[in-house]
């Protein structure tokens, strides 16, 4: 009990003079902004795909009352009866809408397993996704020889030794800490000291001393002899001998001023094996981290709610894209619907002046 109160107030005074002597933190780098998104100059048109199913539906209903009735659209000699356009147009844009609706739902609904309806895709292979999320994050993104690398390359090693050495020097010299240390270690030596025990191993260590330096010639005869004819006196002065030793730590203690001075040099003297040890003990800690486990444990402990809106909110805006083309690609199927041939001639124009243009601007830029 008295050894662990003595770890605890050496802990504190460490503590307290590292605190002191510490360096005032840098202030991290700030955190980079998030990526924007890559909206581009299209972004505008989101609000306008929006609106089209509202437009279809309308369209749709209207088409019962009037569609074109006996109307004709002549076109470079050709006639086009437009009788019944407006519902195969936009019949098939809503055909295409609530197709894309419904399998982007059915990606994430229902969460949980219904008797006819299923699973969602990602609620139901939730398992599987994290599993190959984790692969490749450990794999590829926070493999060990990246880690390793990253470690190497930013010479975080090095830096922190010399910031150490440093702390450690200040709290070397500092009078307040060589003070403390000396006050700690006196008052830890003469209570080690002051016990019977330890006495009597002192004693006996120094009887053992003395007989072994004088050896089997004259002064061993001489120091057995002495004992022989005055035991106690013998016994008395190495016992007071001994109990004198509390009273000279002072001076015995000054020598610790000799040790801390040359602390920080014998620590520059080694600062290579030093780094060196401390670089392959942070490698091999790097080694014995599973990045796998601890990425695939996070992506487990999701329930299916937080697994959506992970995945959601990274492909909220191009699933809204998907979504909303549907319907304009709908209708276009509803073009060709009511005029195959023409309809697909017209994309066909149409696509290849598109592409064209575009590769046009791509190398021009």
């Amino acid at each position: 009990m008295i050894d662990e109160e003595r770890a605890r107030t050496w802990k504190r005074v460490l503590l307290r003079y590292l605190k002191r002597h510490r360096p005032q933190p840098e202030a991290p780098p700030p955190a980079p902004p998030p990526p924007a998104r890559r909206d581009g100059s299209y972004a505008w048109v989101l609000p306008i795909l929006r609106g089209i199913p509202l437009v279809l539906a309308a369209t749709f209903v209207l088409s019962f009352w009037w569609d074109f009735d006996g109307r004709i659209l002549p076109v470079a000699g050709w006639a086009f009866p437009l009788e019944g356009l407006l519902r195969i147009v936009a019949v098939s844009g809503l055909i295409g809408f609530f197709t894309n609706w419904l399998a982007i739902t059915m990606l994430f609904r229902p969460r949980q397993r219904r008797p006819l309806l299923g699973q969602g895709l990602v609620p139901a292979q939730r398992d599987r996704i994290a599993y190959r999320l984790a692969q490749a994050v450990a794999t590829d993104l926070l493999s060990e020889d990246v880690i390793k690398e990253k470690i190497r390359a930013s010479g975080m090693i090095p830096r922190y030794r010399a910031l150490a050495f440093t702390v450690v020097r200040d709290i070397a010299t500092d009078p307040d800490f060589r003070r403390d240390v000396k006050r700690l270690t006196s008052r830890y030596a003469e209570d080690l000291l002051r016990r019977e025990d330890v006495q009597e191993r002192i004693t006996q260590f120094t009887i053992e001393q003395m007989h072994e330096y004088a050896g089997d010639g004259l002064g061993g005869l001489a120091l057995r002899t002495y004992r022989f004819l005055n035991e106690d006196d013998f016994r008395r002065r190495i016992d007071q001998a001994v109990q004198e030793l509390p009273r000279t730590l002072d001076s015995a203690l000054d020598g610790l001023d000799n040790i801390l001075d040359r602390l920080p040099e014998a620590l520059d003297e080694r600062s290579e094996q030093i780094e060196e040890v401390a670089t392959q003990a942070v490698l091999a800690f790097v080694e014995q981290l599973d990045v796998y486990s601890m990425v695939l444990d996070k992506l487990r402990g999701y329930d299916e709610r937080e697994l959506e809106d992970l995945l959601w909110r990274t492909t909220n805006e191009q699933l809204n894209y998907i979504k909303y083309l549907g319907s304009v690609l709908g209708c276009l199927g509803g073009l060709v619907i009511w005029q195959p041939v023409f309809a697909l001639l017209l994309f066909a124009v149409v696509a290849t002046l598109v592409l064209g243009v575009d590769e046009a601007l791509l190398r021009f830029r």
